[in-house]
């Protein structure tokens, strides 16, 4: 008996929910509410959404060199020592080519030990110390970074260690504004070709978001090869050219 009972609730309370539940005549879905409510179970997006993108080529304006000194020696102090004295001499290059103190930052420090495998004693030996020393250097005249290479490495001599250089632009706002531009105007005529094959009439944006891939350099043939210059004895660098991307998503009214 109670097993009939628990079958008849149910199936009253099923029917109460399906009397609650409704659609209109837009095929919208709407759910009834205790307080007259009613919430609208559609999520569709309205409105022409439409992507731009804008690209702009610059040539960088900064380098960042990262370079120093890495000694070996018997002991620490005299390891130190030896790499103390390079790292001033390679320092003192830097500055005197034009590099504000400022523009110039450790890297990396480290001293470690040396060892090597003795067969004899089965053991590791400790058979001396290695210090490094790194910095990284902002270098603003594009113009010298050859000529600033060579400086410190000669400074530096056999213990110079160059380990990286990088390109960049130091103030690339301009560039965004004119990515921006290309990429807004992208996105508007996209929107006003979909409505002109539609036949709907375009409204104002009711929606923009934006977002950027950042500074990617541009990889093309050697610069040197492709000018035809004579070898130099200054260490040739050439920085290329870098292109920066903004996208922007959009979505437009459509007007009655």
């Amino acid at each position: 008996m109670k097993k009939v009972w628990l079958l008849v609730a149910g199936l009253v309370i099923a029917l109460a929910a399906v009397g609650l539940t409704g659609c209109n005549s837009d095929g919208v879905t709407y759910t009834e509410l205790p307080s007259n409510l009613e919430i609208s179970l559609d999520s569709q997006q309205e409105g022409i959404w439409v992507g731009g993108t804008g690209e702009v080529s610059a040539v960088p304006d900064i380098a960042m060199l990262s370079l120093g000194i890495e000694a070996q020696e018997a002991s620490v102090s005299e390891a130190q020592s030896r790499a103390n004295e390079a790292m001033s001499a390679v320092m003192d290059a830097l500055t005197g080519n034009g590099i504000a103190e400022k523009d110039i930052r450790t890297q990396y420090f480290n001293i470690q030990k040396v060892t090597n495998w003795d067969k004899d004693r089965e053991e590791q030996i400790v058979i001396g110390y290695r210090v490094t020393n790194m910095v990284t250097a902002k270098i603003k005249e594009m113009e010298k970074v050859g000529a600033i290479i060579d400086a410190a490495v000669t400074a530096g001599g056999d213990l110079t260690r160059v380990d990286n250089i990088s390109f960049s632009i130091d103030d690339p706002s301009v560039y965004y504004e004119e990515a921006r531009k290309q990429a807004i105007a992208d996105a508007r005529t996209k929107a006003e070709q979909i409505a002109e094959l539609t036949g709907i009439n375009l409204g104002k944006p009711t929606y923009v978001s934006e977002s950027s891939q950042g500074i990617s350099p541009i990889y093309r043939q050697d610069y040197y090869l492709e000018s035809g210059a004579s070898p130099s004895a200054v260490t040739p660098i050439s920085p290329g050219e870098m292109e920066i991307i903004l996208n922007v998503q959009l979505a437009y009214a459509i007007l009655d």
